[in-house]
């Protein structure tokens, strides 16, 4: 029986991927009928099952939302924005690449943001815009959120050169990606098979997985980077309860 990434990977081919996603949201809603239940809540929608659905190429139980589609980092993310940092209340302008739509319906919504999503290929983004090649003016944004994309970015030092740059003076930014506990990130752009990236880098449409040196690249190109330790500290029956994964957010200051 497939679970709910391996059917993504089958479906993505045949289903415009501007459909895709509701498609697949309505999907797991119905699916959510036969698991009603208090043990596990989303933050980004307020839903409760019993359980939530596995994901990912190798099995993470209790994963996704079945109402909102949610992953550990998407309400990790949720209870952080809310709880640690100034984004739903001060006067902000920011870039959101690669719109979680969780996120993209918070922020369009909030009446202090100038809000503006963008991506190359994601048809939900407000502008189509190379991460590498952003036609924006310097200092442009105070904040910038880029949740799981530059793993996928072949030239991420440009990307990463773009973003300090587009970033206001005393602003901050979210660059999360998927990390080993090593001190050399793993990188080979000649290796182009779908299957051994995915043996390598977790996933075959990334291009690398970061080690320990992210952050001298982050700083490399002028960033602050602050390893915060909200989600490391939270109480273990939070983490249990909204089903999370502790792991460090990646606070880039400009």
């Amino acid at each position: 029986m497939f679970d709910t990434y391996q059917l993504k990977q089958l479906v993505e081919p045949i289903i415009p991927r501007k459909y895709l996603r509701v498609a697949g949201m309505y999907a797991m809603r119905l699916t959510g009928l036969f698991y009603w239940g208090k043990k596990y809540t989303c933050p980004c929608c307020g839903h409760s099952y019993k359980k939530f659905a596995s994901y990912g190429l190798v099995k993470r139980q209790n994963a996704l939302c079945r109402w909102c589609l949610s992953l550990e980092r998407h309400r990790g993310l949720w209870l952080y924005f809310h709880e640690k940092t100034n984004i739903l209340q001060q006067k902000l302008r920011v870039l959101h690449f690669a719109p979680e739509h969780q996120f993209q319906k918070l922020f369009k919504n909030s009446p202090n943001l100038t809000y503006l999503s963008a991506d190359l290929d994601m048809p939900t983004a407000m502008e189509k815009i190379d991460i590498t090649n952003i036609p924006k003016p310097d200092n442009s944004f105070d904040v910038i959120i880029c949740n799981h994309v530059l793993e996928h970015i072949p030239d991420d030092k440009k990307a990463m050169h773009e973003l300090y740059r587009v970033l206001a003076p005393n602003g901050w930014a979210i660059l999360q990606t998927p990390q080993l506990d090593s001190n050399q990130t793993i990188e080979d752009l000649t290796i182009t098979d779908p299957k051994e990236r995915e043996r390598l880098f977790g996933q075959n449409d990334h291009v690398r997985i970061y080690g320990n040196d992210k952050k001298e690249r982050l700083e490399s190109v002028g960033f602050t980077v602050i390893l915060d330790n909200y989600l490391l500290q939270l109480p273990e029956e939070i983490v249990q309860n909204y089903a999370l994964v502790r792991e460090p957010i990646w606070l880039c200051k400009k």
